[in-house]
């Protein structure tokens, strides 16, 4: 599925659940938010700091709530329940791309094998849609009468997941005597090097976050949250060591990712 065709299906799912939502009784808020992306994958030795600060990308999301604590249809509040005084349902689409190296004791050797890991680089582009939801501990009727201007929450969900990996050398063709490791096993069924494998792809994501927003005004919010994207899949920067008990392979691609954003309630 094209990028575009996945944006066309968002903007009228968009459009439906406004008519619907109206009719419905609830509310709706939109925004857009934006920060750094911190890929943890197969580049790079694992706990090592220049990995965690350097494999670091960029990230802007595209929101949509449903806001059960506000009828849209008559302007006032709806009943005082629980749910809806608490909880919020968010859809979005978020696109984050993350240039990737390695770092390390391996990559930084006075060796062949640690000159091919030097001149290997990779970058992770990664596109996903889906939904979460929100739990607030304090009131969301309360937040929006200004009853206080700072409410934290927490959010979990899943999304969809479309990646487009790159990996290179700067020693030649991967695959190449110059560029393939040692330790890497080939895949005979494929004919190809089974540890890297740059070739677009989907899975899943379990996604979690901690964040707050900050009143500004009857209409408007800022948010801050940071969030944690686990993958279904260990392809998605295109490069997994294969063979069995490999100590750096011990988990799936994640990310971690600190936006700031702007919400906008529509009715």
């Amino acid at each position: 599925m094209k990028i575009k065709d996945i944006l066309l299906g968002l903007a009228l799912l968009l459009v439906s659940l406004q008519t619907t939502n109206a009719q419905l009784g609830f509310s709706q808020e939109i925004g857009v938010a934006v920060g750094p992306v911190a890929f943890f994958s197969d580049f790079g030795q694992r706990y090592d700091i220049q990995t965690n600060t350097h494999n670091s990308g960029l990230g802007i999301g595209l929101l949509h709530y449903i806001n059960f604590a506000y009828r849209a249809d008559c302007n006032c509040y709806t009943r005082d329940k629980y749910f809806n005084d608490h909880f919020k349902l968010r859809t979005e689409a978020d696109y984050h791309a993350t240039n990737l190296d390695f770092f390390g004791d391996d990559a930084e050797s006075n060796t062949f094998q640690g000159a091919k890991l030097r001149a290997q680089h990779g970058k992770a582009k990664v596109f996903e849609i889906g939904s979460s939801i929100e739990y607030w501990p304090l009131s969301i009727r309360s937040f929006q009468a200004n009853g206080y201007r700072l409410a934290p929450f927490i959010s979990a969900g899943v999304h969809y997941v479309y990646y487009t990996p790159e990996v290179y050398s700067d020693l030649g063709p991967l695959g190449s005597p110059s560029t393939t490791f040692n330790s890497f096993l080939p895949d005979p069924t494929v004919g190809r090097e089974a540890s890297i494998v740059p070739e677009d792809g989907s899975t899943y994501a379990i996604v979690g976050g901690l964040g707050a927003r900050y009143k500004l005004g009857p209409l408007s919010d800022l948010i801050f949250e940071g969030r944690w994207h686990y993958y279904g899949s260990d392809w998605v920067e295109g490069f997994s060591p294969q063979q069995p008990g490999n100590p750096d392979n011990k988990a799936n691609d994640w990310i971690f990712w600190i936006r700031f954003g702007y919400i906008y309630y529509l009715e």
